[in-house]
């Protein structure tokens, strides 16, 4: 029975270590082929771009170099889960008393009057106890004192009963 030469060897031994390196080769290039789509879908949400991807890593072992040069350099969870970090870092620093200056963006507690980042004013101090006061306050938590300039003033009107009435106008009519 004749063997069947790979490349046109004749040796029987050599024959099939060619044939078992052609096959390791391809079950690489298979490989990389998956392991291309199975990365892009972990760093890659647009499906398109992963499709991509995956068309780039047929062609030979070029197309996955070329991908893992440009691919992201982060998973997807990595960067949910650091975003995720950092709201609740923002949170913390809100639960005990630290906020952002406005202008800054500086590192300021609830109670400063001023940003010590900017020098910029943040709040205005109540007259009376010199706390520092929120600008839609209308009066001071602290203290209980009236904001001035904020604080509209309740207007009193006087009711006149109908015998008010009769003696204004008894008294503006003096020739009847």
């Amino acid at each position: 029975m004749p063997v069947e030469a790979v490349f046109g060897i004749d040796s029987s031994g050599l024959n099939t270590a060619v044939k078992l390196l052609v096959l390791f080769l391809v079950v690489i290039y298979v490989a990389l082929i998956y392991y291309t789509y199975a990365d892009a879908r972990r760093r890659i949400e647009d499906p398109m771009l992963v499709g991509c991807a995956t068309l780039a890593s047929l062609f030979p072992f070029v197309g996955t170099i070329v991908y893992m040069i440009v691919r992201p350099p982060e998973y997807l969870d990595d960067v949910r889960e650091r975003e995720l970090e950092m709201q609740a870092a923002e949170a913390r620093l809100h639960g005990q008393g630290f906020f952002l200056c406005p202008h800054c963006e500086g590192e300021v507690k609830e109670d400063f009057l001023r940003c010590p980042h900017c020098l910029r004013k943040l709040k205005d101090p109540c007259a009376n106890c010199a706390k520092p006061l929120d600008p839609s306050w209308k009066v001071c938590p602290y203290c209980e004192a009236e904001i001035p300039g904020v604080t509209p003033q309740p207007r009193r009107r006087r009711r006149r009963a109908s015998g008010d009435l009769a003696e204004q106008t008894a008294v503006s009519e003096p020739g009847s």
